[in-house]
Parts: structure tokens; sequence; C-alpha cells
């Protein structure tokens, strides 16, 4: 009978080590899961930023040429002030 009882008594350790064990599993399953989703998410909103910010510099790569086109504007127009001089207007 007493050594029922201590065999009993030493299971009982390892029977409550792996219950907290299993609730400590659980609790950083249960941290961590909604971490990896929201990391998921932000990966596609990032692709999603990055394809946009591609397509806008796409879209403005004109603009690097609009010092030149402002410099032949402002040739154009001291021609057309020279012209407008000359014929006394």
């Amino acid at each position: 009978m007493i050594a029922l009882a201590a065999a009993a008594g030493e299971t009982t350790g390892w029977i409550i080590g792996y219950a907290i064990t299993i609730v400590v599993v659980l609790v950083v399953v249960a941290l961590v899961v909604p971490i990896l989703v929201l990391a998921a998410s932000i990966g596609k909103e990032a692709k999603m930023i990055n394809d946009s910010l591609t397509e806008s510099v796409h879209n403005t790569a004109a603009l690097s040429e609009l010092t030149k086109t402002i410099n032949h504007a402002e040739v154009i127009v001291a021609g057309l002030n020279r012209g407008r001089t000359r014929l006394g207007g």
C-alpha cells in the first residue's frame, strides 16, 4: 500500500508538469498566431503599396523633363516678345 501511495505521489508531479507545459504552449500559440496573421496582412499591404509606388514612378517619369520644357518655353516667349517689339507692339 505504501509503495502504491509513493508511486502515485511521483506521477502526480509529472502530471502537473505536463498540464502546466500544455497550458504554456497553448498560451504561446494563442499569442503567436495573431501576430503571424497580422504579419501576413502587412505583407499583402506592403506589396500593394510597392506596386502603387512603382506605378507612380512610371507615371511621373516625364516630370524630369519639365525643366527642359520650361527653358524652351522661356526661349519661345522671349522670341515672341522680341518679334512684338520689332513690329512696334
